[in-house]
């Protein structure tokens, strides 16, 4: 199987983890407590699957781990925004929202004067500006509307998303994507204990939901990341972040067709909008 293949079903995965997220928030579980679990149970299939990998691979260093602790505070970020994004908003605004994540990459780029700013970029910038003011409609005044937590969690969640983009790209610069990928599991678990609501935590182990978490964390971090990892293998993180917009058009058509998520006509154009300039943009690079 080619790299793009595994990357692709690591998207369509993570498209599927954000609904199944929509899924439980709609039976009442929190969006942290939803977020914990995810993290939590993809960091068990991980490990578990690096315990059964050669120990010579396990070696890494203080750059490593630092890169990848920072790693794991964004997703950790991302996971609980999103979700959030989704309570507030819904699956296919919180995706569409976290996607623009590869803009603030450009941003701090050109800031710090690692990317030439051009024109044709600038006009990507502002068309995903445009695209998000129709996606969330800022300008209506009706029930249309997203909430204001609704798209600033969406927005955070990509912002927090383009945090793990650098610090991954760093860490697996000084060891294994894999073993970086286990730390940032794992930062993740313990960067979100001490927010989650105990008492719904332990509920959620003994409920009928449990199989919905166990889905989740499975498809949204567990098989998920790994595919992600063998698909980088053989093909360049570029054409893995372009090949990534399977994972906001699966979380909406999921939002539309199995949670009835509505979307207006100036909506669904917001989304294209956001999806093809970003995958532009992501061509540019490759």
């Amino acid at each position: 199987m080619t790299g793009s293949a595994w990357i692709i079903i690591a998207a369509f995965l993570w498209g599927i983890g954000g609904g199944l997220a929509g899924i439980l928030i709609e039976r009442g579980w929190d969006p942290l407590v939803v977020a914990f679990y995810q993290g939590a149970i993809g960091f068990v299939c991980l490990f578990a699957w690096l315990l059964l990998q050669p120990k010579r691979r396990w070696k890494g260093s203080r750059a490593l781990t630092g890169w990848s602790v920072l790693a794991g505070l964004g997703i950790a970020a991302n996971f609980a925004l999103y979700f959030i994004g989704i309570e507030q908003a819904n699956v296919a605004v919180a995706a569409t929202l976290m996607y623009t994540a590869p803009i603030y990459v450009y941003l701090v780029s050109f800031i710090a004067r690692l990317e030439r700013p051009t024109l044709a970029k600038w006009l990507c910038i502002l068309l995903v500006m445009a695209g998000t003011v129709l996606l969330t409609g800022l300008l209506r005044t009706d029930a249309s509307s997203v909430s204001l937590a609704g798209i600033a969690a969406g927005i955070g969640a990509g912002l927090a998303y383009a945090v793990f983009i650098f610090s991954f790209k760093y860490a697996s610069l000084y060891g294994q994507p894999h073993l970086a990928l286990n730390i940032v599991l794992f930062t993740v678990v313990v960067a979100l204990f001490p927010f989650i609501d105990y008492g719904q935590s332990a509920a959620a182990a003994v409920s009928s939901d449990i199989g919905w978490f166990l889905l989740l964390g499975l498809f949204g971090a567990g098989l998920s990341f790994l595919f992600y990892l063998y698909g980088l293998r053989r093909t360049s993180p570029t054409i893995a972040s372009i090949i990534a917009m399977v994972e906001p058009a699966t979380a909406s058509l999921f939002g539309v067709v199995i949670l009835g998520e509505a979307l207006s006509l100036a909506q669904g154009a917001g989304m294209a909008i956001i999806l093809l300039t970003v995958t532009y943009l992501s061509t540019c690079q490759a």
